[in-house]
């Protein structure tokens, strides 16, 4: 039997993606690291070789015109998890991941906007001297969220 104060699950997206390599790529790893779903904000995701386990077709997956549009439709319950390099952000090493949540993450070029930082439940970033392609950087987080650590 299911209980709803332990079940888990979180989706992963991303705000304005810049390439469509980028979001092929992190569909992989979403996939492979268990996110129940994926979702992109502006730019609409189209195939790419770099998904070879076709993961749009695997997953549920949305396309969101805007970013309004994204939060009014977040899970009930869900928090909003953005990855940015920023100043009030959580160091990813030490963060508690809530059991339920939605990642979000922004182009490489611009991040994500302004709107979406003040929205955001939690900001995390990871030491890295400079900002990382946005699909590994979301690999990362996934990865992280993998590792046994408390749940928030």
């Amino acid at each position: 039997m299911n209980d709803n104060f332990t079940t888990e699950y979180f989706g992963i997206g991303i705000q304005n993606g810049k390439t469509p390599e980028n979001l092929g790529v992190l569909w992989r790893s979403a996939q492979n690291l268990g996110a129940s779903y994926i979702f992109t904000i502006g730019n609409r995701y189209a195939k790419q070789a770099c998904d070879t386990h076709n993961a749009v077709k695997s997953m549920p997956y949305f396309h969101y015109e805007n970013f309004e549009d994204f939060y009014k439709n977040l899970p009930k319950g869900a928090r909003l998890v953005g990855v940015e390099l920023d100043e009030n952000a959580e160091d990813l090493e030490t963060f508690e991941h809530p059991r339920r949540c939605v990642y979000l993450l922004g182009a490489e070029d611009n991040g994500l906007t302004k709107q979406a930082i003040e929205k955001c439940h939690f900001l995390v970033k990871f030491k890295s001297q400079k900002s990382l392609n946005v699909s590994v950087a979301g690999s990362i987080v996934l990865y992280d969220r993998c590792i046994n650590k408390p749940r928030s």
